[in-house]
């Protein structure tokens, strides 16, 4: 089976600004979880669980928008400037799918 990004074709360098930013951002996500996973582990307050996990979808809906930010600013130009209209789609199915 092939998988989808193997059947994409940009042709541009995918070298973001904020790759390093991005990075950082996934790694406090991770802590995050590895924090709620310890909290359910040892039984911890329903209500402390939540508050935890509600700071892990804040940093991968932040990740999120720094990622889309990036492709709309590189990718997308770069798409456009190529003819590309297809990204366009793509861009709007990758968002719809975020979203969910």
């Amino acid at each position: 089976m092939e998988n989808s990004r193997t059947e994409k074709k940009h042709n541009h360098t995918h070298s973001h600004e904020h790759t390093k930013d991005v990075s950082n951002r996934l790694a406090r996500a991770i802590g995050h979880l590895q924090k709620v996973k310890q909290m359910v582990e040892s039984g911890d307050d329903c209500s402390d669980v939540l508050i935890q996990l509600a700071a892990v979808k804040s940093a991968i809906n932040n990740t999120g928008k720094v990622i889309l930010k990036d492709h709309m600013e590189h990718c997308i130009v770069h798409a456009l400037e190529d003819g590309n209209i297809e990204m366009i789609e793509e861009l709007n199915n990758a968002i719809d799918k975020f979203m969910k």
